[in-house]
């Protein structure tokens, strides 16, 4: 049993359809309802995610959960001990900010800067603090918390806000300090990053669907490289049924590194190594060019 916290859209959709791929039940949250939307404004539902978990072959229990305010995590928690039992696989991917992009901290809005920090960065803590005890019960769980950028990455590249650093690094921290903890019990905890990620907002931004999303390579290259949500969810899939899994216990992992171990590949066949390309090519200014990273 499962728990994707933040899975209305991006990679937490992906991680839940693709644990429901292999059979479990997987209770999926976020602040978007059918009824009720986030201060994000975007269409993507809790229920819109639990069907297509259904559809590959899970169970799917939307639940709509502001994961900022303690109580209705609290709530969340005694709910799925009461129904479900305890939770083998919790992943984290909160997120769900505007950010000012390429301002320093002089410039930008303060109270912005500390409302990233708090959906970013306190969602992960207070979900933690809940799920986590459940966890224990049980030998052998694993807990996934998802950011942007590797632990090596993250911390050698400025990601063009403070903000933004300091929330998608302190998420790696997130699952390294409990590793530590979890050790004892028999439990696992991961930082996962994917790579260039087609989520619903990036496919929006460049005019494209899912279906047609290669047109962008046009006019913005290194877009060869980007991967699905369920290349990152496939990730996740692994991780959960490995039952070495705590050979990776506190480290920082890439949807791209573990295919390579695990042998998954995108919907399309393919697998992107999407770090070690933007260290390699991207970053340094190359020609885009895909040859050898997927």
């Amino acid at each position: 049993m499962a728990l994707v916290a933040g899975a209305t859209r991006g990679a937490g959709h992906g991680i839940a359809v693709q644990l429901g791929a292999t059979g479990a039940t997987v209770h999926v949250t976020g602040r978007t309802s059918g009824s009720q939307r986030s201060e994000m404004n975007r269409p993507e539902t809790v229920e819109e995610t639990a069907a297509p978990v259904d559809e590959a072959g899970g169970h799917g229990i939307p639940v709509r959960v502001d994961h900022p305010t303690p109580e209705e995590v609290g709530e969340l928690a005694a709910r799925i001990r009461r129904e479900q039992g305890c939770p083998h696989v919790p992943v984290n991917y909160i997120w769900g900010a505007e950010i000012e992009w390429n301002k320093s901290v002089c410039e930008s809005s303060l109270e912005a800067g500390l409302h990233t920090l708090r959906l970013a960065v306190d969602t992960h803590a207070i979900t933690s603090h809940y799920a986590l005890p459940l966890l224990i019960e049980t030998p052998g769980g694993l807990v996934v918390e998802v950011t942007d950028g590797t632990d090596e990455y993250n911390a050698a590249n400025h990601r063009g806000s403070l903000f933004y650093d300091l929330a998608k690094a302190s998420v790696n921290r997130m699952a390294f300090a409990p590793a530590h903890e979890l050790e004892p019990h028999g439990a696992t905890a991961v930082s996962l990053t994917p790579g260039r990620l087609r989520s619903e907002a990036m496919l929006e931004a460049h005019g494209v669907t899912e279906a047609n999303c290669r047109d962008t390579i046009a006019h913005s290259p290194h877009f060869a490289i980007s991967e699905s949500p369920a290349f990152n969810g496939r990730a996740v899939a692994a991780l959960a049924q490995n039952p070495r899994v705590s050979r990776w216990n506190g480290m920082s992992l890439s949807s791209g590194q573990l295919a390579k171990v695990y042998g998954f590949t995108d919907l399309d066949g393919s697998r992107s190594d999407a770090w070690r390309y933007v260290t390699e090519v991207q970053d340094p200014g190359r020609p885009a060019d895909v040859a050898g990273y997927r």
